[in-house]
């Protein structure tokens, strides 16, 4: 058999082995490959002469072409050409072409396994200067190929983003810009993967240089559509992180949504059918702690950001559940009156909203003078959200739900029918124990009077857990990413934070099989046998992560730990002494390494397993009571 591989230089092998030099001569090589892409891979002879010597002589082109077809059967065995009348044929499954099995994954979608077959343009660099029919031939090939290929790039980066695997859309996408640097949907889908994954700077690189080639090239400057998402991501926050970008450690922790492709691609269908279609609807995540509800939320709330919607976002502690209508109060703060339409809303509401703000920055100042007496808080979070709501789509996500006070748990079905006709989405991620009557009474309701849709996070099945082993460890061979794997499935129980601090610290120097230990315990949850009962390997994974911060992120860590649930950033600062950039330099890289999430109301750790082992055993009886100490002596 002749593998032809056409996709960036020829390459041609026989049998396996390296092709006799007569084959690659020229136009042997050219008519080999013309008939392995003609239809049912046969020509007439007469077209063939008129392709490849229409230059010359009837008897000499003839000979040509013998001598041609004698070189290909000399070289591959007689069977390999058929001839049927006056027309030449190729023998079925004599020559294997990369094209052939790159058209039929792109015409199933199978976009991954498509990716490593696009090598480069058709025939890179090769020519038969004197067929002008072949040439002419030859070109169009490379356009339709250059453009299925952009096309199967450009599909795979959608899905990898979808997949909650921006690193992966970000390098399709670049390679869909080196095969069409003028491509609109290239362009924004690189930006979005770099704005997900919080590069920021990298994202408007992308835009900068599409932009420069524009200008320069065409004349022209981008759609109106890449200039929004543009904007869009100049409003994303800015990280301030020690080290360089590249370097790998940095990314360490900030790995793909393994194993939940489903999950994301049912909550973000929900929301884009929410936001076209103009009405609300609700998304229900339960799960285990360490199951990945935070993070799911995270990529969900990056994506609606970047498709222009506003987002207001809070996390509940347990504390939170004595405070009446602190859930609905956070809402109202938590974003939604920076947005163009919140002028609109009605003057109660924004009076309400108002009112929790000690110090509104500039932003905030000119909607103080519409204020009047305060409305209730949910009448308050239904006036603000519709009024951004005309303007654009709005995403309110309550996060750690489980905590979330009575009041506000009770109003949210009235919230959503209240809000009949907005853009909106109220996403929910909460653990599954204990229940919440509320709650699970919303849960009830989607599909029915409810649009939306309701999921549970189960641990992770071997494939998700290996998947995320292959990004966080990419140099381990097989054997060694199965080994690695089993071990993890056992010690984490499959639950993605616990599997993520196992393998981040696996990278970092931990050696797994120094620790050990069996959890958890048959039949109960991670809530009711953390922290005493986890195994050596989780709690020394945390302690190697934890060592692996700047020493201001450690202090401002313990303190988080020893303190309240939420810290305000005064309090960690009062506890701490830092001030300044030391103390929200420190505090970007928590939470960019996802020790800590922030909203408006201050900071919480991620899961409160981590929490526990950081108090418990990162730090001694007198470094704790010295925090308190800092505080209460204040």
């Amino acid at each position: 058999m002749i593998s032809l591989k056409t996709l960036g230089p020829v390459a041609v092998t026989v049998d396996g082995d390296e092709a006799p030099r007569e084959l690659l001569w020229r136009k042997n090589l050219a008519l080999l490959l013309y008939l392995a892409r003609s239809p049912e891979r046969r020509r007439t002879r007469e077209h063939l002469i008129g392709v490849f010597w229409g230059d010359k002589p009837d008897s000499s082109a003839r000979h040509s072409l013998n001598e041609a077809l004698r070189v290909i059967r000399k070289s591959a065995g007689d069977e390999l050409l058929l001839s049927v009348g006056d027309q030449v044929a190729l023998a079925p499954d004599a020559v294997q072409v990369d094209v052939d099995e790159l058209e039929s994954l792109l015409q199933a979608g199978d976009w991954a396994r498509a990716v490593p077959l696009m090598q480069g343009s058709f025939l890179e660099g090769f020519a038969v200067p004197d067929s002008s029919d072949f040439e002419d031939w030859l070109a169009a090939e490379r356009v339709a190929w250059l453009d299925r290929m952009g096309t199967g790039l450009r599909r795979y980066a959608e899905s990898r983003l979808a997949a909650g695997d921006p690193e992966a859309a970000r390098e399709g996408a670049v390679r869909a810009l080196s095969l069409d640097p003028f491509s609109d949907g290239a362009v924004r889908l690189g930006m979005m993967a770099a704005a997900v994954r919080g590069e920021r700077a990298g994202a408007l690189a992308i835009y900068d240089a599409y932009a420069g080639r524009l200008a320069e090239d065409l004349g022209i400057e981008p759609d109106p559509e890449t200039e929004a998402l543009a904007d869009r991501i100049r409003s994303e926050r800015e990280w301030r992180l020690p080290g360089s970008s590249s370097d790998p450690d940095r990314w360490a922790r900030r790995i793909p949504l393994a194993g939940r492709v489903s999950e994301l691609g049912a909550v973000l269908g929900c929301m884009c059918e929410a936001f076209s279609g103009g009405s609300p609807a609700a998304v229900v995540v339960h799960g285990d702690s360490g199951s990945g509800k935070t993070r799911l939320g995270e990529e969900v709330a990056a994506r609606a950001r970047l498709e222009g919607a506003a987002v207001t976002y809070i996390r509940c502690v347990q504390s939170d559940r004595d405070v009446p209508w602190s859930g609905l109060a956070g809402l109202c703060r938590g974003g939604l009156l920076a947005e163009p339409g919140a002028v609109t809303a009605q003057p109660e509401a924004l009076a309400y909203a108002l009112s929790g703000i000690a110090d509104p920055d500039d932003r905030l100042v000119h909607l103080a003078g519409l204020a009047t007496a305060p409305a209730d808080p949910a009448a308050a979070l239904t006036g603000l959200t519709r009024a951004v709501g005309s303007k654009q789509p709005v995403l309110l996500w309550i996060d750690g739900a489980d905590h979330l006070d009575p009041e506000s748990a009770s109003a949210l079905q009235a919230l959503l029918r209240d809000l009949s006709g907005t853009p909106c989405v109220l996403m929910v991620t909460a653990a599954s124990y204990p229940p919440r009557e509320e709650l699970d009474d919303l849960r009830g309701r989607i599909g029915l009077d409810i649009a939306g849709a309701a999921l549970t996070l189960s641990p992770l099945d071997r494939d998700g857990l290996e998947e995320l082993v292959r990004h966080v460890l990419p140099d381990l061979d097989d054997p060694a990413v199965d080994r690695v794997t089993r071990r993890v499935l056992v010690d984490s129980a499959g639950l993605p934070l616990l599997a993520i601090e196992l393998l981040t610290a696996v990278r970092l120097g931990l050696e797994l099989d120094e620790v050990g230990g069996v959890w958890p315990q048959p039949f109960r949850t991670m809530e009711q046998t953390y922290p005493s009962d986890l195994p050596d390997s989780v709690v020394a994974a945390i302690r190697v992560g934890f060592r692996r911060l700047s020493r201001p992120a450690q202090v401002l860590l313990a303190a988080a730990a020893v303190l309240d649930e939420r810290c305000e950033t005064d309090l960690l600062s009062l506890a701490t002494g830092l001030e300044g950039d030391e103390l929200h330099d420190a505090l970007d890289e928590l939470e960019w390494n996802r020790w800590l999430v922030a909203e408006q109301r201050g900071y919480a750790f991620v899961a409160r397993i981590v929490r526990d082992v950081v108090c418990r055993d990162m730090l001694t009886p007198g470094q704790r009571r010295r925090i308190q100490e800092a505080v209460s002596g204040a």
